[in-house]
């Protein structure tokens, strides 16, 4: 019974939109509407914090990847190398959830429930054309969509269960396993207006390689992974603990991305995903981070 219980929880929270995309200035703009206060978000930590302290929860994400100091001591195996797992959902988030590398910027604390914060890459440099406005909205969604020059954060996730590539994170669960070991590849990109940038479809190509599903072309040349060990993320977790165990992989350096081909993705993929979901505040606390080793 606790199996199943863990099943349907997990199942219900990764089904629930948590995410959404943002456009607008690159400066955390609102669109017309005032970012959170500090004490906001201030409050949200202390909740986490109190709602945490006692209760035996593991290391939570997302964490400053340039950092490798934390106290929190609940152990639990690395999940197995992604080659010898199953994909089972792809999604992306609007702005880097995680910091360090090359996405270090804070976007601002956004509304305070997850839309228009987290980080961002420099795009100082990037070329006119580069940034030049499409003529469409690209994944859109009640709270915005993409423009050239933002950061999206891609999850490539994958499980030790014997399934397919689905929708959600409930995709990672099959009856035969309930509880099983979960990864999650990371690739942080910024999206261009330059059909020559790396293509989105081809970025999320999944196939079967053996006897596992693969995402078949993740970047390998983004810098050496970041690995830790961690949870599950979304904005839906800033306050409490979230109780599954991630082992994380994030890749530091930034890659380019064609936002049209991102916006073609949103048009239709086996995930059904049609937007970008929102952060969880980066979690600071020592208590709740693992030790980078």
């Amino acid at each position: 019974m606790k199996h199943i219980s863990t099943a349907l929880a997990l199942s219900a929270m990764l089904a629930t939109p948590a995410f959404a995309s943002d456009h607008g200035s690159h400066e955390g703009g609102m669109h017309g509407h005032k970012a959170v206060a500090n004490s906001v978000i201030a409050a949200q930590r202390a909740a986490l914090a109190k709602n945490t302290q006692g209760k035996g929860f593991g290391p939570q994400s997302p964490r400053d990847i340039d950092h490798a100091a934390g106290n929190n001591k609940r152990i639990f195996s690395t999940a197995p190398a992604y080659t010898h797992m199953n994909l089972c959902n792809i999604h992306f988030h609007k702005n880097a959830e995680h910091k360090g590398g090359e996405f270090t910027i804070y976007a601002g604390n956004g509304n305070g429930e997850g839309y228009q914060s987290g980080y961002r890459a420099d795009i100082s440099h990037y070329s006119h054309a580069e940034l030049k406005p499409t003529k469409h909205d690209i994944c859109p969604s009640s709270h915005s969509h993409l423009v050239p020059g933002d950061t999206i954060e891609v999850h490539y996730v994958y499980t030790t269960a014997q399934v397919k590539p689905g929708p959600t994170l409930g995709a990672c669960l099959s009856d035969a396993i309930k509880n099983p070991q979960l990864r999650v590849e990371t690739q942080v990109y910024t999206v261009v207006n330059d059909k020559h940038a790396a293509n989105f479809m081809d970025l999320t190509k999944y196939g079967k390689v053996g006897a596992y599903y693969q995402a078949t072309n993740i970047p390998n040349n983004t810098g050496t992974p970041v690995a830790y060990e961690g949870s599950t993320t979304g904005p839906g977790y800033n306050e409490k603990g979230s109780p599954f165990q991630v082992s994380w992989n994030v890749r530091p350096k930034v890659m380019k991305v064609n936002i049209e081909s991102v916006g073609e993705w949103c048009k239709g993929n086996d995930f059904k995903e049609d937007h970008a979901h929102g952060v969880r505040n980066l979690v600071k606390n020592p208590d709740l981070l693992s030790e980078i080793k």
